[in-house]
């Protein structure tokens, strides 16, 4: 008796020290790590960023940011922390027509964004992952482009204090025309029931769907459809038709806390 018991803690303790180690903690993701649907490959391998690379050159949000592997998840933040320095990190492949699935855990107060047929300097179509008040997840911009946006919702915290320290949770409301001039479409959901498609703290499964050129793009968060976009143009001068993914820490001390970051990971891509 006394030999099995220890034997068994023999054992617990290497199983304890094995535990230590990312290595082995980055492959304990149990329904973290979901079966691919058919079709679709993995591109982040999550243990590293081979596949994938900072924006080459300076853009107008910095030199790249910074961006680690922490957990298995892809994790982004200005580079130091709170200089303003922000930038992308991209796929080294490029797609055409393609759907893709991640998920993304940000912290609240960054303004990110994930990149479709982008440029290495980031000239793209956005579906903005503005993740603070007065923002948006889900819609489209057309970063690098010309600022066009189809966004018609806005989303803003609801705060347990009044210094605005302590997220209770996310209210979603409809856009307001800034002029006269303006038109805004109407929500494709119910913005009432933001609260149970988006989880605070948790991990949000992202889908987007990308075909033709000028593309059709359409969105989904946990599986609700967020948006159906059809771009009016090719800015055949600046894009091609086919471009890399990338994730966006954006530049500047005002859209970014400091210390604050953004996390990706299960990415995985179907060409169609």
């Amino acid at each position: 008796m006394r030999r099995s018991i220890v034997a068994l803690l023999v054992a617990l303790a290497g199983l304890i020290s094995l535990c230590g180690h990312s290595e082995f903690r980055t492959t304990l993701h149990g329904d973290d790590a979901p079966p691919l649907e058919p079709g679709f490959r993995r591109i982040f391998n999550g243990k590293d960023l081979t596949g994938w690379h900072k924006n080459p050159e300076k853009i107008g949000h910095g030199t790249g940011g910074s961006w680690t592997i922490v957990d298995g998840a892809i994790t982004g933040e200005q580079d130091p922390p709170g200089s303003g320095n922000g930038g992308i990190v991209l796929s080294d492949e490029v797609y055409g027509d393609f759907e893709v699935i991640f998920e993304t855990n940000p912290d609240w107060g960054p303004d990110s964004g994930f990149f479709m047929r982008s440029t290495e300097k980031g000239n793209c179509y956005q579906m903005m992952i503005d993740y603070h008040d007065n923002g948006n997840v889900g819609e489209i911009y057309r970063e690098g482009l010309d600022g066009a946006t189809n966004r018609t919702f806005v989303l803003d915290g609801v705060y347990a204090d009044g210094d605005k320290k302590t997220l209770k949770s996310i209210a979603a409301t409809p856009l307001k025309p800034a002029n006269a001039d303006q038109k805004v479409g109407k929500p494709l959901f119910a913005l009432e029931v933001w609260k149970k498609i988006w989880k605070i703290g948790g991990w949000n499964t992202v889908r987007c769907r990308v075909v033709g050129n000028p593309p059709a793009i359409s969105t989904w968060i946990n599986g609700t459809k967020i948006t159906e976009y059809t771009s009016d143009k090719k800015f055949e001068d600046v894009l091609k038709a086919k471009g890399h993914i990338a994730f966006q820490v954006h530049g500047g001390t005002g859209a970014w806390p400091t210390g604050a970051k953004v996390r990706f990971r299960n990415v995985r891509v179907k060409e169609l």
